[in-house]
């Protein structure tokens, strides 16, 4: 896109109970200028939720949604936009086919995120959205993103994302599961809580200490939900939906069928199954967190879609802010793995140094930057589970993790980056390496050698070297090193990974220390 004028985007979420499309522009200054907003209802999370596949009638419905979808575009003169799906689609058995059968009908292609890709998307969306986040990062905040499949959650303490959770006990999911006990009880909400209450009791001791005194509500139905409680107890500025008046509409909508409820509160029908379990969500972690209401800024992945779109384009804040936000989440999962946070940050420290140096070598982006960055953090994670092999512990404990923003492709090539800092080099007949294509291949050797560099100039876990300038001529890259103490050791452990680096950059490494 270019920089110097107002682009025209879409941006579209081929959800589990709706699918939602928003045209904007988006302008030099990275303002985001809506212009259309279209929403029609969908039984993608039914079919799946209930069949584990997406039924016929279902995919021809999807598909002329999306050719009007198409044509609104073509209308607007769109030429750049993304187009996802969640965990309706995601977790479908046949996926494939209908995203297909879209794409030949349609001409759109629709991008299956994961859960921690779509996190990253809605915090970009608040980042984005709300006139004032400070409060973020001043107070203890629970965030509790509502979806249907599911339930995002994460915590901001002293400053920084402290963690964050995925619960599978969506509205609509949670309904469907407990669909077989509904006729045999006369208190169904009650059940209904007491299986969120089994589901999120974890999350009791994570959030001890933590003086959580904030709760920010996305997702669930919360537009209607707010817009129920209005009359009296709903702050439209404030975008804030207090606990009295929740309880309030709980105790109203616990008695009703969803017949009735759509009847009374004009919903569709898939509007009204969900308003319920939606409502005991929200107020489940309201009692957890013991606050009084929640904040409600209105936004969806549309707008992080938009949002992430803008950053592409330009160099904002808030791509800044959402970046700290990911490596902060990083650090708490090695925490929990009582990583040595001292030796991780200074092998980050040189790992970065030497990629800034040799761009010229590597030929690597920012993108790839990142990937460096968390495997520096996380490449000894392994040693929780046994110091022999704890590369290969380390491997397998990362790629199962859930960091935010981060496709399954890319952590997995995190994961083989770890995998690879110590006693074993990449070769085809490692299964976690075959797999991979033969670009992330190079990408894993280049970056792995880089932090098998930087682990062996660290070998003593002391610190000894405090920075690393780099010289470059036709035949050698001179690392020079400065330092106070005897560096015996990690010259020769630098002299037993020269070979694989050549090997890998195409240039033989030499150290030497400064005067």
């Amino acid at each position: 896109m270019s920089k110097s004028r107002i682009d025209t985007v879409a941006a579209i979420d081929l959800g589990t109970n709706s699918i939602r499309m928003m045209i904007a522009q988006i302008t030099p200054s990275g303002e985001i200028l809506q212009l259309e907003d279209v929403w029609h209802p969908t039984h993608i999370g039914k079919d799946t939720f209930a069949y584990g596949r997406i039924q016929v009638e279902t995919i021809h419905d999807t598909c002329d949604i999306l050719k009007g979808f198409s044509k609104l575009m073509h209308d607007y003169r769109v030429k750049h936009y993304r187009a996802v799906c969640t965990s309706g689609m995601r977790e479908a058995e046949n996926r494939e086919y209908v995203l297909e059968q879209i794409r030949v009908r349609t001409g759109l292609v629709i991008e299956v995120i994961n859960n921690a890709q779509e996190r990253f998307l809605m915090y970009k969306a608040i980042r984005g959205y709300l006139p004032d986040t400070q409060w973020i990062s001043e107070k203890g905040t629970l965030i509790a993103d509502v979806r249907s499949g599911g339930v995002e959650i994460s915590v901001y303490s002293e400053g920084h994302l402290k963690f964050t959770e995925y619960i599978k006990v969506g509205s609509l999911r949670l309904r469907e599961l407990l669909s077989d006990l509904e006729p045999m009880t006369l208190d169904f909400p009650s059940i209904m809580e007491e299986f969120v209450e089994s589901r999120i009791d974890f999350l009791k001791h994570l959030l001890r200490g933590m003086h959580v005194n904030i709760f920010i509500g996305l997702g669930g139905e919360l537009r209607t939900i707010a817009r129920l409680c209005t009359v009296d107890d709903f702050e439209a500025e404030d975008k804030y939906i207090k606990r009295k008046a929740l309880v309030k509409l709980y105790s109203k909508v616990r008695t009703m069928t969803t017949e009735q409820v759509a009847k009374e509160f004009a919903l569709q029908r898939n509007q009204a199954e969900i308003l319920l379990p939606s409502i005991i969500l929200f107020y489940s972690f309201i009692e957890m967190a013991g606050v009084e209401g929640i904040y409600a800024p209105m936004v969806s992945l549309m707008h992080g879609l938009l949002a992430d779109m803008a950053d592409e384009r330009l160099d904002t804040p808030r791509k800044k802010s959402s970046l700290n936000d990911v490596i902060s989440s990083v650090w708490f999962i090695g925490q929990k793995y009582s990583i040595d946070q001292v030796h991780c940050a200074h092998i980050e420290k040189l790992a970065l140094a030497i990629f800034d140096q040799t761009s010229s070598i590597h030929r690597l982006g920012e993108r790839e930057r990142f990937y460096l960055r968390v495997a520096c953090i996380l490449h000894d994670i392994g040693k929780y589970v046994n110091l022999n092999q704890h590369d290969i512990h380390s491997y397998n404990i990362i790629r199962f993790q859930d960091i935010m923003g981060f496709s399954n492709r890319e952590l997995n090539l995190v994961a083989n980056i770890a995998r690879y800092h110590s006693d074993e080099i990449p070769h085809q007949s490692h299964e976690n390496y075959l797999v991979l294509n033969k670009k992330d291949q190079i990408t894993v050797s280049k970056l792995a050698v880089i932090l098998r560099m930087v682990e062996a100039l660290d070998i003593s876990h002391k610190q000894k070297i405090s920075n690393i300038d780099i010289d470059i001529s036709s035949k050698e890259i001179i690392f020079k090193i400065r330092s106070s103490e005897d560096t015996l050791l990690e010259e020769w452990s630098f002299a037993s990974n020269s070979t694989f680096f050549e090997e890998v950059m195409g240039i033989k490494p030499v150290i030497k220390r400064k005067k």
